[in-house]
């Protein structure tokens, strides 16, 4: 072969593999493993990249080199091709640099091609969030210190921003919310984790919800059978009793929660039970929003939020009368 061939002057072929730290290293794509084991040269300029253990272990040479541009295309020449396993940035000096030499129109360009080695799967991010709180509360002096009845009272704010959210309408804020409410959720896991008799992760957390899903949906991940929405209440009624095994139908209501949604609550149960329960009576404005609460479960209202639909009725009227904007 001599150097006017076209063998010599073909330019080659550049591939950028990139992966995803949120699956575990060596969980590659069979094209990936195609294109890693036919290259000419492995490079990676990031010496503890996790894949590299792993492409070694199967055979696959890895040279610790960051090439410019001009080197990666040199490397290339005759035909040859180079894999570039990608670090985390995903290498954007070298694409740059590779762009700006082929804007020049001076330079015959290797074939460049990104090839996505690994994907993240729907709730990867949730990784990202576990990652950082278990930073947060080693290295943070206000996190560090934080416990479970202490973080209580952000769990029913952000509940309650949570639902202003939703009633407002505000896609972007019902995002944010979200995930303060989620925060809320991990951040309490963590600190689970230190308990030094009954520990417990987000994975025990997410795990345990998994199940109980899977339980109370029978006709979803069982032999069970539900058309209407009324029977798929009937099916989650059903289980969860039969998990519970409560002796009252008042178990399980937490009395801590607003008068008006306890009130309501409480008279679900009993139509839910089909019991037959007087209201109890008494003097004061507190028996009668009970009988109030009562009659707008039965007539399928929310109270809580309809007392919040009026509140703010009430809120405009009075910025209103102030000449102050809605």
């Amino acid at each position: 072969m001599n150097a006017t061939s076209p063998e010599a002057a073909a330019p080659g072929r550049i591939v950028l593999l990139t992966t995803s730290h949120r699956v575990a290293p060596g969980l590659l794509s069979w094209p990936a493993w195609q294109a890693l084991r036919s290259a000419d040269r492995v490079l990676c300029a990031d010496g503890a990249h996790p894949q590299l253990p792993y492409l070694r272990e199967a055979g696959i040479p890895v040279d610790e080199a960051a090439p410019t541009a001009q080197e990666l295309i040199d490397a290339c020449a005759g035909g040859r091709t180079v894999v570039v396993v990608a670090t985390g940035e995903g290498e954007p000096a070298l694409t740059d640099g590779l762009a700006r030499l082929a804007g020049t129109g001076r330079v015959a360009m290797p074939e460049l091609e990104l090839l996505p080695a690994s994907y993240d799967l729907p709730g990867a991010r949730l990784l990202d969030l576990v990652q950082v709180m278990d930073r947060i509360r080693v290295e943070c002096p206000w996190s560090s210190q934080q416990t479970h009845k202490g973080l209580a009272k952000y769990g029913i704010e952000e509940a309650y921003e949570l639902v202003e959210a939703i009633e407002d309408g505000d896609r972007d804020e019902l995002r944010e919310e979200l995930g303060d409410v989620l925060l809320q959720v991990v951040f309490h896991s963590r600190i689970a984790e230190e308990d030094p008799e009954s520990p417990f992760s987000i994975d025990d957390v997410a795990g345990g919800i998994v199940t109980k899903l899977i339980h109370r949906h029978p006709h979803v991940f069982g032999d069970e059978t539900a058309t209407t929405p009324e029977e798929v209440k009937e099916h989650w009624l059903r289980t969860k009793a039969e998990e519970k095994r409560r002796e009252s139908v008042t178990e399980g209501i937490p009395l801590g929660q607003p008068g008006l949604a306890l009130a309501a609550k409480l008279a679900s149960r009993v139509r839910t039970a089909g019991l037959d329960v007087p209201l109890p009576t008494g003097d004061g404005i507190g028996y009668e929003l009970l009988a109030m609460a009562v009659q707008a479960e039965a007539a399928g209202v929310d109270p809580e939020a309809a007392l919040r639909v009026a509140a703010r009725a009430y809120r405009d009227a009075v910025r209103a009368a102030e000449g102050a904007p809605s």
